[in-house]
């Protein structure tokens, strides 16, 4: 149920500047046992999950609608359209300009 919680929290609001300690908050529990518990249960960390969940929103934003990449990239919590592009080719093997073209 914590972690139901949370989870509803990274994904009501994905632009938040999260940390680990911000989302233990969030369930009620220390950081260490947090992160141990989330793993545990969601099968990655907190903030690899975040990532992930974020680069999903992008895509759908991307697809959606007309907002430049730097307006995706702000909306999701990156300060920049570099670091965005960064965190996107992680997680999705291209390049936020390629994924648009294919």
């Amino acid at each position: 149920k914590q972690m139901s919680v949370v989870i509803a929290k990274m994904h009501e609001n994905p632009g938040r500047p999260w940390t680990v300690l911000s989302l233990a908050d969030s369930a009620g529990m220390s950081r260490a046992a947090f992160a141990r518990r989330f793993r545990d249960v969601v099968g990655t960390g907190p903030l690899e999950y975040l990532t992930r969940w974020r680069m999903l929103v992008a895509v759908e934003k991307m697809e959606d609608s007309a907002e430049g990449l730097l307006a995706v990239a702000q909306s999701l919590g990156y300060g920049s359209e570099s670091a965005f592009g960064k965190a996107f080719r992680r997680v999705m093997g291209c390049s936020p300009r390629q994924y648009i073209q294919t």
